[in-house]
């Protein structure tokens, strides 16, 4: 095998279309946590960045046998690489992930333990539990924990909060996303959980802050609409393409987790997140 296909099939296995979202993340719980400690911020990004590749190689590795059923295109039933090798890839990302977000302090590294058992158990349950997605949006809510942590004032409400929020719209997410893999028809009530962070945000913000807030959530309704409206059109629905961009609207999300702030140099910085999102969704499927 030579060298290009090799590296696509890894970037396949890990995801990394979705990486931006990680360090969107990543970029508004350290800012929620107070922001400072910029020297810790390499290890917070790398270190995140590996446990969510290497949960994505694990959950091709545990799916080895449903894929070759019903997602013959993955990777390991193409024969592009063995599962033994993913295994050994995906607990290996895991481990160094762990050990580079021991450099952010105790409670990043407790944190990035919780966040690493969350994964597994996602992974090694979410084909028989429906109540998998709950696990999903416990993954990215730890992530917000993580990176609370690592800021100068530690981890406070405003992280836990905004970690909730983005965890519920990950849960709706990842209802739509099932049906990916299990068809049929996609289910109306997790839609509602799309809508959480809005209400979140309305409820934690007052004054100026609030009309940020109003503002940027007018962004992820209009982003989620667009997303989501094939469903209601009476046609068949391209999954694919809805989770693709429900999954880059985890960008507007944290966006509306820092509205109380303002910051225009973060805002910039996470447009420019999204912006990479679906720039490699054209290269690099989401799902």
């Amino acid at each position: 095998m030579n060298s290009a296909p090799q590296i696509r099939t890894l970037l396949v296995l890990g995801r990394v279309s979705n990486l931006p979202t990680i360090w969107s993340n990543c970029l508004a719980g350290w800012w929620l946590g107070g922001g400072g400690n910029v020297w810790k911020l390499p290890f917070l990004l790398l270190g995140v960045s590996l446990l969510y590749t290497g949960g994505m190689f694990l959950n091709d590795a545990f799916d080895a046998d449903f894929d070759q059923q019903r997602r013959p295109e993955r990777p390991i039933p193409k024969g592009k690489i063995t599962v033994q090798l993913v295994w050994r890839f995906g607990f290996g990302q895991l481990v160094a992930g762990f050990f580079l977000l021991l450099f952010c302090g105790q409670m990043a590294a407790g944190a990035a333990f919780f966040l690493a058992l969350f994964i597994l158990l996602y992974n090694f349950s979410h084909k028989f539990f429906n109540g998998a997605p709950w696990l999903m949006g416990m993954c990215r809510f730890w992530v917000y924990v993580i990176a609370g942590a690592t800021g100068v004032w530690g981890l406070n409400g405003w992280a836990i909060f905004g970690g909730a929020a983005l965890a519920f719209y990950v849960v709706g997410l990842s209802y739509v996303a099932r049906r990916e893999s299990f068809r049929g028809v996609v289910p109306l009530w997790p839609l509602l959980l799309l809508t959480s962070p809005i209400f979140l945000a309305l409820a934690m913000n007052t004054g100026n802050f609030r009309w940020r807030a109003i503002w940027i959530s007018v962004v992820l309704i209009l982003w989620t609409g667009r997303s989501i409206r094939a469903i209601f059109s009476g046609g068949a629905s391209n999954v694919s393409f809805i989770v693709s961009n429900l999954l880059a609207g985890i960008v507007f999300v944290d966006w509306i987790a820092i509205a109380p702030d303002g910051s225009r140099w973060l805002s910039l910085m996470l447009l420019a997140l999204f912006g990479a999102t679906k720039w490699l969704q054209k290269f690099v499927p989401a799902t």
